[in-house]
């Protein structure tokens, strides 16, 4: 059971990592690329810096309404 519990947390982890790299780093910008690359770099920087980047993309989703 908690293998599983693990499993479901590192998901929500990676997924709201994701969400919040676009909402924080990329916000308002265009970015010009291969598609696989640009996907990578936001997977990653989502898991390097989600400790950080989800509160803040929480925040700024609860301020600028």
């Amino acid at each position: 059971m908690a293998d599983i519990l693990s499993g479901i947390v590192w998901i929500l982890y990676i997924v709201l990592g994701y969400w919040s790299v676009g909402q924080t780093i990329y916000a308002n910008k265009i970015i010009i690329g291969p598609m696989g690359i640009l996907w990578i770099k936001r997977f990653i920087l989502g898991f390097m810096f989600g400790w950080v980047l989800i509160p803040v993309a929480i925040i700024k989703c609860l301020i600028f309404r």
